[in-house]
């Protein structure tokens, strides 16, 4: 009985331990508005679901082996949590650049995701990022997702490697690649704006350009962000799948 007992501990211990990796770093999840005591029981209501259905894959885990346990499902559900909010990374970095585009870059206000100031079009961004990806159901796909890594990476399976580190590298260097994604259509209509206006001043230098070009570029760029909007679900739900795809082939690289 003392066996099964430890035996029973040691596998709640695992999915507790994944699972506790993902409410600090996944979308939505990791909010910081959401309470810690919330995410304690939440990590172990979906423990006490997970347990029946993973219990009879799970190897038999020694006491002696429960901290290389902890620390390996641990960094396995990070890895899952940091590749999911890559789109959010991307869409804070959008936030920030189109900030400085369209003047508002000295205006903060309080994110209600991570309770820390940032610009408004930063948090504007995130909300209907946020809200997206509430109504796409998202935060389902990432516990399947967790769900399905356990057979696919049961414990004391994982092994953290120069493939999966650099694999790692790429899927943070891409942060960049969505942020200017999302940010293309209002960057590339303030730039022309900017050089139109500095053409315009060297044809006739006594335009109040320097008065007149924040204003236009402030209302340009505002237009073409309500525009691109009815655009924004078909783009995230791509980026969605492709941050989860990409947590995916991460945990592939680490078996």
């Amino acid at each position: 009985m003392t066996v099964s007992l430890v035996q029973m501990f040691g596998t709640g211990l695992t999915i507790g331990v994944r699972l506790t990796g993902i409410m600090l770093f996944a979308p939505f999840f990791g909010s910081a508005a959401i309470p810690p005591r919330v995410k304690a029981v939440l990590v172990l209501g979906l423990t006490v679901l997970l347990y029946p259905m993973l219990s009879a894959t799970m190897p038999t885990i020694n006491v002696s082996q429960w901290p290389m346990i902890v620390l390996s499902e641990l960094t396995i559900g990070i890895v899952i949590g940091i590749a999911t909010n890559i789109v959010f990374d991307g869409v804070q970095m959008a936030g920030q650049v189109l900030s400085v585009q369209l003047g508002y870059s000295l205006i903060n206000i309080l994110d209600p995701q991570t309770q820390v100031d940032s610009t408004v079009v930063a948090v504007f961004h995130q909300t209907i990022a946020m809200l997206i990806f509430l109504r796409l159901d998202v935060h389902f796909w990432i516990l399947q997702a967790v769900a399905r890594s356990f057979l696919y990476l049961p414990p004391q399976s994982a092994h953290f490697g120069p493939a999966f580190t650099a694999a790692v590298l790429h899927a943070a260097a891409s942060v960049f690649a969505i942020g200017i994604q999302i940010a293309a259509p209002v960057l590339s209509a303030t730039l022309l704006a900017d050089i139109a206006f500095g053409l315009m001043g060297k044809a006739s230098p006594q335009l109040p350009l320097m008065l007149l070009g924040p204003a236009v570029k402030s209302i340009l760029g505002l237009l073409i962000l309500s525009a691109a909007l009815k655009y924004w679900p078909d783009l995230f739900q791509r980026l969605f799948l492709q941050s989860l795809i990409t947590s995916d082939r991460l945990l592939h690289l680490a078996r």
